[in-house]
């Protein structure tokens, strides 16, 4: 087992005057050690292509990450489809990537186009093997993983962009791979390059795609644990208690909280130094402490950092205004959405009484819940959270 942690993201366009993607991107993860992702890409476009690509990478990244063979997975997938009324075929593309430990990937495809890996900043050539599968013809992988290493799987919607418009023939693959190379060092998390590479699709389909776009891309990176401190105990005498397990963690830390950041200070023999610049975007001012990354407000604050993660794993579009902020939600953002692999919550249950007041948005009520849902958003990132209250 090595520190190797796999951070993954995808994004997708449907079929301009469709509701629902015919493509479908489905990922199982234990504990970011052993992942499956599997990106199905379903015959048609709309609600028939959704169902197609939605049964077949939910079968197969189940039966892929219990271990069973890849004959006996297709085929099960195959047996279970439905058949199309219309065109009488039951019939989805897919791509499997199977990461064991961190340390290696398995890359399973059917006729989807081709996964490319970036390494060292350049596309890399790795082997293949055919086999068959019934009627189906099935390529193989085996990589051992490096750090850095950067996988793309697509749907055929990528390669379709541009057809017959701004591209002759499409966006072919070693374009796509030119296209990507740069960014390969830039440093972006896995989520944004898949936007990036979609978006740009959709600026070849000119805003209105001819097919059903998916990219899915991993980035194999070390882990990077961050600590968030949020809200004082609701027993006083557990406080040191709560800094020391915090304090003692690996990784960056963050304190949220005027109380709280008092409490951190102190049991640093610190000053807090506060500031009364509010960011443009309303959110609150941040502070310092000597030997703390981050300090900032607490439930303001964390609420914007909320409406951000909750974009972030949908459309991503607040990408360039978290991405580009200085502002304690931004720079929450920034630590938690890009620089974090395990994130460790110490959560204090002490009730604010300024925050009781009936006449204030009900969001000031629930932190908790608060605490729970941006754990459920950043677990859908990949991450690892551990939540510890006080």
């Amino acid at each position: 087992m090595n520190d190797l942690y796999a951070d993954i993201g995808f994004q997708s366009l449907n079929h301009h005057g469709e509701s629902l993607c015919g493509d479908h991107v489905e990922i199982v993860n234990d504990n970011g050690s052993t992942v499956t992702v599997v990106l199905a890409d379903g015959l048609g476009s709309g609600v028939k292509a959704n169902i197609l690509s939605t049964l077949t990478s939910k079968i197969l990244s189940t039966l892929i990450h219990a271990d069973l063979s890849v004959e006996a997975a297709v085929s099960t997938v195959a047996a279970t489809l439905p058949v199309c009324s219309v065109r009488g075929l039951a019939y989805s593309t897919f791509t499997i990537i199977y990461i064991k430990n961190n340390e290696y990937a398995e890359i399973i495809q059917y006729d989807n186009p081709k996964v490319f890996i970036l390494r060292n900043g350049e596309n890399y050539d790795y082997p293949t093997e055919e086999i068959m599968i019934g009627d189906k013809k099935i390529l193989k992988s085996k990589i051992y993983l490096e750090e850095n290493d950067l996988f793309f799987a697509m749907s055929d919607g990528c390669q379709h962009a541009g057809i017959g418009g701004k591209l002759n023939f499409g966006w072919k693959r070693e374009n796509i791979i030119r296209f990507m190379e740069p960014l390969e060092c830039a440093g972006y998390n896995a989520k944004t390059l898949a936007t990036i590479l979609v978006d740009e699709c959709n600026k070849l389909y000119g805003g209105k795609p001819g097919d059903d776009v998916t990219a899915c891309a991993i980035r194999i990176r070390k882990r990077n644990p961050v600590n968030l401190l949020f809200g004082p105990p609701s027993n006083r005498d557990d406080g040191n208690k709560m800094m020391a397990l915090f304090f003692s963690k690996e990784g960056k830390h963050i304190v949220c909280g005027g109380t709280t950041a008092s409490l951190a200070a102190n049991y640093l023999g610190k000053k807090l130094v506060t500031s009364l610049e509010f960011g443009e975007n309303g959110v609150p001012p941040i502070a310092k402490i000597d030997g703390v990354d981050l300090v900032t407000e607490g439930v303001i604050t964390m609420s914007r950092v909320l409406e951000y993660a909750k974009d972030f794993v949908s459309d991503n579009k607040e990408y360039e205004a978290w991405s580009m902020g200085r502002d304690g939600a931004s720079r929450i953002a920034q630590l938690l959405f890009e620089e974090a692999t395990d994130i460790n919550f110490y959560v204090g249950r002490a009730i604010n009484p300024a925050h009781q007041n009936p006449d204030l948005p009900i969001n000031f009520n629930i932190k908790m819940n608060l605490v729970k849902e941006l754990s459920d958003c950043l677990q859908k990132m990949g991450k690892h959270i551990v939540v510890s209250y006080f």
